[in-house]
Order: structure tokens, then sequence, then C-alpha cells
């Protein structure tokens, strides 16, 4: 378990969960969603999360076996087989396809879209550096999900839209400070990415402004959405964490795992105090 948890990364479901659930709540307004909801969510979300791992490292396992700082993963190492990995998943499909199933057949019939994402984001770094955007967007189609849980229609849909809006702008922006890790072997492999393309001080300076338009978002989306004063707070917390992300960008330890995992729960809060207080 421990080889597969790691295969798919499963801590960094703290950067997308709390956005799936921010969805969720969104949605209720308040309203109690029920455990069962709340259950199939996160098998929805976790089968989701395993699938876009895997299809990436799948996907990039002889470029990562070409990079001195991913050459130690498990395809590449051969710690795992590619079949073992296909296994994985097949495995979060069904998961995936079966929550989304017993959540309702609206949701069932729009199950496909993030898996067409999914597919897509991996392959981008080979022809654009907007693929740090195609990461958002996967990871966007989080509070989207969490929404038609329990609001299954297009009704109302500008709320989530513009939660979604900031997941993307959000992930798009860390995921430029943590590709920086890779500048100097994605110029040498001819891929792309802000950091190889523009060089890292300006992509940490693209960064700050896509960060900058994700706390315009949220602040849109308090207004929009009504949420309660006293969740005003809150949203302030998510700009000093996105400033201190930016500040702390050369420590892509700090800024990219603990400040992203922090602030993710920051956006639920905001939300819950926004449509219970």
């Amino acid at each position: 378990m421990k080889k597969y948890f790691s295969f798919v990364k499963i801590e960094h479901t703290l950067f997308s969960l709390p956005l799936v659930y921010a969805g969720v709540f969104l949605a209720s307004r308040g309203a109690f969603p029920g455990w069962t909801p709340l259950l199939l969510v996160l098998a929805a979300a976790t089968g989701a999360r395993t699938v876009a791992f895997a299809l990436n490292r799948i996907i990039d396992r002889q470029i990562d076996a070409r990079n001195p700082r991913t050459a130690s993963r498990d395809l590449p190492s051969g710690r795992m087989s590619l079949i073992e990995a296909v296994g994985v998943l097949v495995a979060g499909l069904g998961i995936y396809f079966c929550s989304a199933y017993y959540l309702s057949f609206f949701c069932f019939v729009m199950s496909p879209i993030p898996l067409v994402i999914f597919i897509v984001y991996p392959t981008m770094k080979r022809f654009t550096p907007m693929a740090h955007f195609g990461v958002g967007l996967g990871l966007a189609m989080g509070p989207l999900g969490g929404w038609f849980a329990v609001s299954p229609s297009f009704d109302t849909i500008l709320s989530p839209a513009l939660l979604s809006l900031f997941t993307m702008l959000w992930v798009a922006g860390f995921d430029i400070i943590y590709a920086t890790l890779d500048e100097e072997f994605d110029k040498k492999a001819s891929l792309f990415s802000f950091p190889s393309r523009f060089g890292k001080e300006r992509a940490l300076r693209y960064s700050g402004y896509l960060h900058a338009a994700a706390f315009a978002v949220l602040a849109a989306l308090y207004v929009q959405a009504d949420l309660s004063r006293w969740s005003f707070p809150l949203l302030i917390v998510m700009g000093v964490l996105l400033y201190t992300e930016q500040k702390k960008a050369e420590d892509v330890e700090l800024a990219f795992f603990r400040i992203n995992a922090i602030a993710g729960f920051a956006v639920l809060l905001m939300v819950l105090v926004g449509v219970l207080v």
C-alpha cells in the first residue's frame, strides 16, 4: 500500500480535496448535504486524483527516467511495473465512475470530461509552456464536481465557476514555482515550461501575477456568493498566504507543499463560515 500511495502521491490530495468540498458546501448553502453524498464525493475525488496521477506518471515515465530529480520515481526506478501502474489506473477509474453513478445520473454523464483533461495536460509540456494551465484546469474540475454532486444542473453556475477559476489560477501559479526545480533539465530536453521559456526570474513574476488574479477572483466570489462578513478575515488570510508563497518561492518545499496545503483549507473554511454563519 505504501508503494501505491507513493505512486499516486496521495498526500497531494491536500491541495484538491478542500476545494472539492468547498464546492459541495457552496452548493448546499448551509444545509447539511448528508453523509452519503459526502462519502461518495470523497471516493470520487480520490478515484479522480488516482487516475490523474497514474496517467501523469505513465505518460511521463520516459522523461522522468532522464531527469535526475525524478529518476527515483516508481516507474523509472523499476519499483513498479507498467502493468501495476495500469492496474492502479483501472482501479481509480472504477472508483471514480461508480461514485459518480451513485451520486446522480447527471454526475455520471459529466464524469468523462475531467478524464479528457487528465489525458491531455501531461502531454502539453512537449509543445507549449501553457502546460501549467492544463494542470490548473485539471484541479479546477474539483470544485465543479463538488457543486454538481449537490446541485446536478447548470443553474446558478456562476459561484462554482468563480471557485474553479480561482483554483485554475492558483494551481497554475504554484505549478510554475514547482517547475523552477526542472528549469535546466527542461531546456536540455526541449520541454516547455515558464521557467525554461522565460527564465526563472520572469517565470516567478508571472506566477505572482496569476496569484494576484486568483485572489481577485476569490474576492469576487466572496461578493457574488454573498458570503457572511465573518468569512472576510479568511479571505485576507488567503491573500497573506498567496503573498507569502511568492516571497518564499525560492524555498519550493515551503512554498509549494506547506503553504499550499494550508491555503486549500483556508478557502474551504472561508466558504464554510460564509454559508453557515
